[in-house]
């Protein structure tokens, strides 16, 4: 597992500016794009899948080091990933890419908080497992824990992180995310759920101060792509209030992360997110309000990554794999930083960083997916 040495700092605008160097004689213009000073490749790696096993371990952490080693500075994690075992298997390879020559500097490591984390596998008995690791220690109370699996609260999100920083062996996480918010929905009232909200923001600002990250933002599956009056919905508008009545205009809110793949496009054309006095899409209110967005579910767990439509790899640059195709729609998408892409082995690994190679495909060419899927 991860080794016991802590990597020192975050990522730098020179050390991203050295690991984007590494690079400059094989990769595509605009592989790499700039957010907040910092270059992030357009493909990075997630750690979500997989059986909560010590074989699935060893393949993420050399999946970890092929993917750096291959052109994605750019590592995905959360606490509730197979019970923890995700972070770690990212810990053991950061700690074997500094033996190899790549700096804590050249990587942007992002992880969440916000599920109840298990440690390596499910307990026998959940509800017993929460109260004596969560609620009898006082980092918890059961009404702070929605739908008995998620929260958020300061005293939490600091215990989750202090874990986070563990598992990882790192002293700073790049960018730490509040973990599928809308999770609270259900079980809280609107107003409680900000007021909840706002708390945890303060306490990613103050973890800000204390360099234990350089940036927050939210990571969700539903909250950004429902509709304004649903339940679950997220207004970036008014995360974005939050923020700055906390810190300002320099408030460290400047990531969010949704899916996006050929099967989910709202992020691109739902006109569900409020900028001033109109209505827009979900890019084009973030890259107004000066927010980078990451995609998850790239392949949407690999149901994008087979059976294609001929028309649609044509349009795309008849790629050699479905894989790479639905990566490339993804990646060439306007107002997308990073597309994350679950892989777990270094075959998979080599096959999707080909890409690196490859320029993204035009506006033109992605509408005309669509035209074709009409």
């Amino acid at each position: 597992m991860a080794a016991s040495t802590t990597l020192n700092g975050c990522a730098t605008v020179e050390g991203t500016s050295y690991y984007r160097a590494r690079f400059k004689d094989v990769a595509a213009e605009s592989y790499f794009r700039e957010a907040r000073g910092l270059w992030l490749s357009s493909i990075g790696i997630g750690t979500y899948l997989g059986q909560p096993d010590e074989e699935t371990d060893r393949r993420y952490t050399e999946a970890v080091i092929r993917a750096v080693e291959l052109g994605a500075n750019v590592i995905d994690t959360a606490a509730n990933y197979r019970f923890q075992r995700s972070e770690r298997s990212v810990g053991a390879a950061l700690a074997q890419l500094n033996q190899r020559g790549f700096a804590r500097e050249e990587i942007v490591i992002c992880t969440k908080g916000g599920y109840l984390p298990f440690d390596g596998a499910p307990p026998s008995d959940v509800r017993r497992y929460v109260e004596e690791n969560f609620v009898r220690p006082g980092i918890a109370d059961w009404s702070d824990i929605a739908g008995g699996s998620h929260c958020m609260t300061p005293r939490y999100l600091e215990n989750q992180l202090q874990q986070s920083l563990r598992n990882l062996n790192v002293e700073c996480v790049d960018v730490y995310y509040v973990h599928n918010p809308e999770s609270q929905l259900p079980a809280v009232p609107a107003n409680e759920f900000w007021n909840r909200l706002r708390a945890a923001f303060e306490f990613l600002e103050q973890a800000v101060t204390e360099e234990k990250i350089k940036y927050y933002g939210v990571a969700t599956w539903n909250g950004f792509r429902e509709e304004p009056d649903a339940r679950s919905y997220h207004s970036l508008e008014t995360m974005l209030e939050l923020a700055r009545d906390i810190g300002g205009a320099e408030h460290h809110l400047r990531f969010i992360q949704l899916p996006l793949n050929l099967g989910m496009p709202e992020a691109l054309f739902f006109q569900n997110q409020k900028h001033g006095d109109e209505y827009g899409s979900l890019v084009e209110a973030a890259e107004g309000f000066g927010v980078n967005v990451i995609a998850s579910g790239s392949l949407l767990q690999g149901q994008a990554a087979r059976g294609l439509p001929e028309a649609i790899r044509d349009s795309l640059g008849s790629l050699a794999t479905d894989a790479q195709t639905g990566i490339q729609f993804v990646r060439s998408a306007p107002g997308i930083t990073t597309a994350l892409v679950g892989m777990s082995s270094v075959a998979h690994v080599e096959e999707n960083l080909a890409l690196l190679k490859v320029a993204p495909s035009s506006q033109e060419d992605l509408i005309s997916v669509f035209d074709q899927e009409e």
